[in-house]
C-alpha cells in the first residue's frame, strides 16, 4: 500500500490550524456573490479590504475567475490565514495579501477596478470609513464599484432588534465602533465623488450598498 510523504499530515494539521474560519463567513458569502456577480467589473483588479480570514476572498476568486482578487488587512496572523486558504485553494487569480490600514493613505496598490469591503465599518473607528472612501475616490476609475457589506441604520433607526442589541456590544466595547448611518455613509460617498448607486436588503439584516465612481 502506498504511504503518504513523511510529514504530510504535519503539513496538513498545520494548514489547517492556520486557515481560520469565520462562521458568519460561511452563512453569507453566497448572498455577497450573487450581488458581486452582478455588479463587479468582468476584469480588472478588486481589492478586498480588511479580508479576516481569507474565506471570502477564495469563494469569490473561483467564482469569478475573470477577476483578479487582491485580498488584504493590517493583521499579520489575519494575512496568515488569507495567505493558507490562497495555497490551499491554487487559484491563480488570487494574489497574496497585502498588509494595508485602511488609515495609512499609501495602500500599497495603485488603481484598481472595484473595492470590496465586508464587516468593517462598524467594528473600526469612524475615521476609517472616511479613509476608505477617500481611497477608493482616489484609486477608482471612472465607473469603478466600491461595495459595501454589513448592518446599518437607515434614518437614525436600527432595522430590527437584534442589530440594536450588536451595535450596543459593539459600543461597549469600544465607542468608536458601531453601526453606522447608511446615509452618513453615503454622504461621505458623494464626498469622494461615489454615488450610492444600490442597496440590497440581505438575509440577517445586513445591507448590500453599492457605490460607483463618477465620470
Amino acid at each position: 500500500m502506498n504511504q503518504a510523504p513523511s510529514g504530510s499530515d504535519d503539513t496538513a494539521h498545520s494548514d489547517n490550524a492556520v486557515r481560520r474560519r469565520a462562521p458568519a463567513a460561511e452563512r453569507n458569502r453566497d448572498a455577497i456573490l450573487s450581488v458581486l456577480a452582478r455588479v463587479l467589473p468582468r476584469s480588472g483588479v478588486v481589492l478586498e479590504i480588511a479580508s479576516g480570514t481569507g474565506q471570502h476572498a477564495v469563494h469569490c476568486a473561483a467564482a469569478l475567475p475573470d477577476i483578479v482578487w487582491q485580498p488584504s488587512d493590517p493583521d499579520a496572523d489575519a494575512r496568515d490565514s488569507i495567505a493558507a486558504w490562497r495555497a490551499h485553494a491554487g487559484l491563480a487569480n488570487l494574489n497574496a495579501p497585502l498588509a494595508l490600514d485602511v488609515l495609512n493613505d499609501d495602500w500599497g496598490i495603485g488603481n484598481v477596478a472595484a473595492i470590496v469591503c465586508i464587516n468593517m465599518i462598524h467594528i473600526a473607528p469612524w475615521e476609517a470609513a472616511e479613509s476608505l472612501f477617500r481611497g477608493a475616490g482616489a484609486r477608482l476609475a471612472a465607473g469603478g464599484v466600491l461595495y459595501l457589506y454589513g448592518p446599518y441604520r437607515r434614518n437614525g433607526a436600527h432595522t430590527a432588534p437584534s442589530n440594536e442589541a450588536f451595535d450596543q456590544q459593539l459600543r461597549a466595547r469600544d465607542p468608536r465602533w458601531g453601526v453606522r448611518d447608511m446615509e452618513a455613509v453615503a454622504a461621505l460617498g458623494e464626498k469622494a465623488g461615489l454615488t450610492l448607486v444600490e442597496t440590497v436588503v440581505m438575509p440577517a439584516n445586513n445591507f448590500s450598498v453599492v457605490f460607483e465612481k463618477q465620470a
